[in-house]
């Protein structure tokens, strides 16, 4: 995992000017900063902390195509093709391997889900299946399948390690001439006439006539500091990795309360799947009608917490409008970094146990959470700022951004370059929150 204690790989000094500035240096601002460096644009990209250091490190390493929303689904077809391409130009061994992705089933409604969402699979050549509990026992020798009905699996997944890729691929973007500036937050856009001509950071201007948002869990806070409003809040996920054990399964796998993936150093990483924690705020309250939908598809989803820590996104205390020469929530918090939830940790470690008992003891070796920008919808605002000419925004990946973000970042630098996108991103428009549209959650798989 990747912190403030990491040392500085790219110290700046920015430059003075660029065609295109990207904020945010996680998984999608950096492909998004690499493909437009690649269409032939001076890029700038800007971090407040160090490249990936929040959730784009602390993600679980799946980059699965499994259990998309059908509109995303095409776009994540895309970025599995992205992933073997980077992957061949790093210098380093980033982990990407194809090892599978499975979910286990253990009610026939869980059943019923994998088989409404196959046809979206096979519209996109997936080699998605539905296995039969006999099929599972096969494939998991080793696994207590009691109480298992049968589950779904898509063999051509990967999974890579995500504190390497990372930062792998920032790599690749600075030897194709982005300019990356690590520890330098970005105050406010610089609007001039109506539009964006650059932007204000902690060292000063930089100006440039096309900005990407990219900040995950901090783009609704520095958004609405310009008026721009979007219903994005934050859960905290929940995240252990295991010592060296013997080999149970290759791939990525998830129970309703196990989501493992095989590590490149022989141990596993470990998160409960669909258990997210909501620290409530008022953006949280603001947003309460737009997650309706959500919250009555799955009403016991996520637990709720009533205080964030001392500035995080939507904290209590967190400003919420400040002015280019004042120190922002930015500066004051450089790696979004909570604190996991050790009892969590626990349970998750007895779960597996139970789930291989053949396994000896679990030891864990590291621990930690990350915060996962979320939208009502659970599918992501890629989108340009219709009433900001000059910006556009990617926010809002649900958790789904790792695996995507090859393409996400494609897409973006396509929408800010004008080029072309290659597919439909109605689904991803931001204006879906205030244009009557329903709420429609992505699939429950």
């Amino acid at each position: 995992m990747i912190t403030m204690d990491t040392p500085l790989t790219y110290p700046g000094p920015a430059p003075a000017q660029a065609d295109i500035i990207v904020i945010g240096g996680g998984v999608i601002g950096v492909c998004a900063a690499l493909y437009a460096a690649r269409a032939g644009y001076r890029v700038v990209l800007l971090e407040k902390g160090r490249i990936a250091a929040e959730q784009s490190s602390r993600n679980w390493g799946w980059i699965r195509q499994q259990g998309r929303d059908p509109d995303e689904l095409p776009i994540m077809v895309e970025a599995h093709r992205l992933w073997h391409e980077l992957s061949a130009q790093t210098n380093v061994d980033i982990g990407l391997r194809q090892t599978g992705t499975t979910y286990l089933a253990t009610t026939d409604a869980h059943m019923k889900g994998y088989a409404d969402w196959l046809p979206a699979a096979q519209a996109n050549d997936l080699d998605s299946k539905i296995l039969s509990r006999q099929q599972v026992e096969a494939q998991f020798p080793q696994m207590q399948t009691a109480g298992i009905k049968g589950a779904l699996v898509t063999p051509s997944d990967l999974r890579a390690e995500p504190w390497v890729a990372v930062p792998a691929l920032a790599a690749i973007a600075a030897r194709e001439g982005v300019q990356i500036v690590e520890s330098c937050a970005v105050r406010v856009l610089e609007i001039a006439a109506g539009r964006v001509v650059g932007v204000v950071t902690e060292a000063g201007r930089i100006s440039a006539p096309e900005v990407v948002l990219a900040g995950g869990a901090w783009s609704s806070l520095f958004l609405r500091n310009h008026g721009i409003n979007i219903p994005q809040l934050s859960v905290r996920e929940n995240v252990a990795a295991t010592e060296p054990l013997p080999d149970v399964h290759a791939g990525a796998a998830a129970s309703r309360k196990v989501a493992l993936r095989r590590r490149a150093d022989g141990g596993y990483t470990l998160a409960p799947p669909g258990a997210p924690e909501l620290f409530v705020g008022p953006d949280a309250f603001r947003a309460f009608p737009k997650y309706l939908a959500q919250l009555y598809a799955e009403p016991f989803g996520q637990r709720l917490l009533p205080f964030a820590p001392k500035g995080f996104p939507d904290a209590w205390g967190t400003a919420r409008r400040w002015g280019a020469e004042q120190t922002t929530p930015f500066e004051a918090m450089r790696v979004l970094d909570p604190a996991p939830n050790k009892r969590k940790i626990a349970k998750l470690v007895r779960d597996f146990q139970q789930m291989f008992p053949e396994l000896p003891p679990v030891r864990v070796k590291a621990v930690w959470a990350g915060m996962i920008d979320t939208m009502p919808d659970l599918v992501p605002v890629v989108d340009r700022a219709s009433g900001l000419p000059g910006l556009t925004i990617g926010t809002g990946m649900s958790g789904h951004g790792f695996g995507i973000g090859p393409a996400m970042g494609r897409i973006l630098a396509a929408l800010a370059t004008g080029g072309d996108v290659g597919h439909d991103l109605q689904r991803f428009r931001m204006s879906r929150f205030n244009d009557g549209s329903p709420m429609r959650p992505g699939p429950n798989v």
